[in-house]
């Protein structure tokens, strides 16, 4: 059974009206329960921890159970331990699996990983965004229909995205202001898989959107640690989900 731990500052859903509405028990346990129909029962396991938990959430003992971490963070990148962060650079590079979300590329795992500044231009105007499958085959494009999928109401993220050159690219964001941005990569560090995946923004409900869920539940698939003695039930499909529900 795959182990998949999910991260969050969870703030923003106890401060902001908006957010709550959205996202009442924090976007960890909304991802908890919306991933689950994308995983065949007894195939996955699902925890949460957020920054406010001792060691924020993420022991060695939880890390040691983790094969794939989702982490989502926002206002408080600099309030994360650095002994935390280091603890969870070295699972990566032993063969955990990373899947870094929307305004975690200013996180210090990610930073750290990438060794640049992950900084990119934003703006936040509800806007179209549709993002283009750019390798199409890969394991992470999985089930999409189309050769893109539009996400309603987004922030804008645009280049220069500040980071190495990706291993592999995977989608490309166009947004109606005219901006573009590499908005899924894959990078290897040490034995570990990581991907970060742009959508995601707090004040819109991006993750209950049927295609964002189904291209993180490839993720954590593809993230998998190697060697690990899970496999994927294909037989499985997932229901669609209504995404403004």
């Amino acid at each position: 059974m795959l182990k998949i731990t999910i991260w969050n500052e969870f703030l923003h859903e106890r401060q902001n009206p908006v957010v709550t509405a959205i996202y009442p028990d924090g976007i960890h346990k909304a991802l908890e329960k919306n991933l689950g129909p994308y995983f065949a029962p007894q195939e996955a396991t699902f925890t949460t921890a957020t920054l406010d938990q001792p060691e924020h959430g993420l022991s060695e003992e939880r890390l040691a159970n983790t094969e794939v971490l989702l982490w989502w963070g926002h206002l408080a990148h600099d309030q994360v331990s650095d002994a935390i962060v280091e603890r969870v650079q070295q699972r990566v590079l032993n063969g955990m699996g990373l899947i870094v979300l929307h305004s975690g590329h200013a996180s210090k795992i990610f930073r750290r990983l990438m060794g640049t500044g992950c900084m990119l231009r934003w703006r936040e105007a509800a806007e179209l965004e549709r993002l283009w499958v750019v390798k199409p085959g890969h394991p992470i494009t999985d089930g999409l229909a189309a050769d893109y999928f539009e996400i309603p109401a987004a922030e804008m993220y645009g280049e220069h995205f500040d980071i190495p050159d990706p291993d592999e690219l995977i989608f490309i964001s166009w947004f109606q202001g005219g901006e573009v941005f590499r908005s899924g990569c894959t990078f290897h560090r040490g034995k570990g898989k990581i991907f970060y995946f742009r959508p995601g923004h707090e004040t819109y409900p991006i993750y209950h959107q049927r295609e964002v869920l189904l291209v993180l539940a490839n993720a954590i698939r593809w993230a998998k640690p190697c060697g690990s003695n899970y496999t994927h039930d294909a037989r499985h499909v997932p229901q669609p989900l209504n995404p403004w529900n």
